[in-house]
């Protein structure tokens, strides 16, 4: 019952398009297994004619036939009948390999949709819920778990339906032939099956939390290991990394082999029950009433029926099977497609709110969870528009967090932020978000040209270039950019390897100027370089001016020498106000 709300689960988040696609491939099922009714049918009287044409020839049912083909005798059916019976075959053939077609892509491009469904709902999700998982969870579910699911559960219920329908035809056409049996042959397959699925449904769900649960390991030891590896080389702890790896790789693979041996097996046990009930069946036949002349057409068509019967059968439990031994990884991807999205999605485009005088902190309070403690406790702040303002304190003390919450990151667990004495929150976040730049200590650069790491986000086609070569040059980065070979279509590298430390903060700077902020902040944004770097790039940040406010965490005070003022965090989650003199004065004092 569970898995099927899971489908049903599933069903709520696929487009209507592709809801009219399945109705459409639906349609092409019920025509599959009409034109088995067809094939297998066809049989009796090619069969027929060629053991006994006589009786074939004074048949009731084919009169109409003979009359409108004129037909004169028993021995000139065999070639329409032939045509007739190969036509059939090839119908079947057909429409069967048309139906896998459809089905298979079909599967694969709901599963795209699903994928990116995924990773857009996990981009637009509150920043809290970012930093409180791990990443490999996300990618696994978005790149694995959702190729499981096209695989493990789209397919093989698509394979599952259609395997019903033709079953259904197949033994539909059977009982017409003969009752008895159809239902012995039927109820012994079936019986067969369901046993197997009694005994292994427990293990294929054994099996799929397993491979749900080893496969986020796995790619959280591939992040860690390639995010690492200059530590890891350093260090020569490959091997232990190759472990963490291993660990998670063998029993994944494990599981994978018996969930995929549990699919197959029965088909084998059936196959040789199949053989000797055929040969059971023909011997029954043959003891009726005209001996084995006159039912040899039944029995072909018998036979037949089976034949195409058991894959048919086999298909739906692997189906079945498949889609057990996928159920664990199934959730984690309803839960990824469950994920809300904010409101502003749905809203228009928000222009920026206006800010003319000052940011507001009002009784601001913050804690990430009600047992855990206060990072933040009664801040009241104000920043003047146009000022540059230093932020200092102990690591620990809530310097990120803070800024975090001012740029509307975090929501507050007490308090008001205000822009201009109007409050910000969920309804107006992002038209203050327009507002706001941020340069990180550790800029993300991506493995592509300067300009369009400049203008990060932005589509290669809709890039400003002169926009990006005035941002540039405000970061005092033109120069540097206009001595390389490829100028701005310089590549990086994969995260800046090709790049220095400062140059990678003026891309930052640059990429900040380049959206048109006028709130720029600077989280450490120079903690990771040397002195003299870092007073280059302080000299760029103090060049902007032009009335942009300008926000800036730092652990050495000397960098925040050009701060109208300075806030300092205390141990108590308060804060003081000082200018940058009093701060010195207070270091020399200690």
């Amino acid at each position: 019952m569970t898995t099927t709300n899971n489908i049903l689960k599933l069903w709520g988040h696929i487009s209507k398009r592709r809801h009219i696609q399945f109705y459409i491939l639906l349609a092409l099922m019920v025509l599959a297994s009409l034109t088995e009714i067809i094939s297998i049918g066809a049989v009796i009287p090619f069969l027929g004619v060629i053991t006994t044409p006589e009786q074939m020839y004074q048949n009731s049912t084919i009169q109409p036939a003979i009359e409108i083909l004129e037909i004169g005798g028993p021995k000139q059916l065999l070639f329409p009948i032939t045509i007739a019976f190969i036509f059939a075959a090839l119908l079947a053939g057909s429409v069967r390999l048309l139906l896998l077609y459809v089905s298979t892509k079909l599967s694969y491009s709901t599963g795209a949709d699903l994928s990116i469904e995924i990773y857009r709902r996990t981009l637009y999700q509150e920043y809290s819920i970012h930093v409180g998982r791990n990443s490999s969870e996300v990618i696994n579910g978005v790149i694995t778990k959702t190729s499981g699911v096209i695989g493990g559960v789209i397919a093989p219920t698509l394979t599952l339906i259609s395997s019903v329908f033709i079953m259904v035809a197949i033994v539909s056409a059977l009982f017409v032939i003969d009752v008895t049996i159809a239902f012995s042959a039927i109820a012994g397959f079936a019986s067969i099956y369901w046993g197997v699925i009694l005994l292994t449904k427990k293990k294929l769900l054994e099996n799929s939390d397993c491979i749900a649960k080893q496969s986020t390991q796995m790619i959280k030891a591939l992040q860690e290991g390639l995010g690492g590896i200059r530590d890891i080389l350093i260090d020569g702890t490959q091997h232990f990394y190759c472990q963490l790896y291993r660990d998670a790789d063998i029993p994944l693979r494990h599981a994978s082999a018996k969930n995929t041996f549990i699919n197959g097996s029965p088909r084998y046990v059936i196959e040789s029950i199949g053989m000797v009930l055929i040969a059971l069946l023909a011997y029954s036949v043959s003891l009726r009433e005209g001996g084995l002349t006159a039912t040899i057409p039944f029995l072909g068509a018998l036979a037949l029926g089976a034949q195409r019967l058991l894959p048919a059968l086999q298909q739906a439990y692997s189906a079945y099977s498949t889609i057990k031994g996928t159920s664990a990884s199934f959730k984690d991807v309803l839960d990824l497609l469950d994920q809300p999205l904010p409101n502003y999605v749905y809203q228009p485009f928000q222009e920026s709110i206006k800010f003319e005088n000052e940011i507001e902190l009002r009784n601001a309070s913050f804690h990430y969870e009600k047992e855990s403690p206060w990072i933040l406790k009664n801040i009241n702040l104000k920043i003047k528009k146009g000022a540059c303002v230093g932020i200092v304190g102990a690591t620990g003390s809530g310097k990120s967090t803070l800024i975090d919450i001012i740029m509307g990151l975090l929501p507050l667990t007490q308090g008001e932020l205000k822009l201009d004495n109007q409050l910000i929150g969920n309804e107006n976040k992002r038209a203050w978000q327009r507002h706001i730049a941020h340069v990180p200590q550790n800029i993300f650069l991506s493995d592509s040209p300067i300009e369009e790491n400049i203008a990060f986000g932005i589509p290669k086609e809709k890039i400003n270039h002169k926009r990006v070569e005035e941002s540039a040059q405000k970061a005092q980065l033109s120069e540097v950019i206009e001595g390389w070979k490829d100028g701005y279509k310089t590549l990086v590298g994969e995260r800046g390897v090709r790049i220095s430390g400062g140059q990678r903060q003026r891309i930052g700077i640059a990429r900040a100027l380049y959206k048109k902020a006028d709130v720029l902040i600077f989280d450490e944004a120079t903690s990771a370089l040397d002195s003299k770097t870092e007073q280059d790039v302080m000299r760029s940040i103090e060049a902007l001016g032009g009335g942009l406010t300008i926000l800036i965490i730092a652990h050495r005070v000397t960098t925040l020498k050009g701060c109208n003022q300075i806030i300092k965090l205390d141990e108590n989650k308060m804060i003081n106000v000082l200018s940058y003199e009093e701060i010195i004065n207070e270091i020399d004092n200690r």
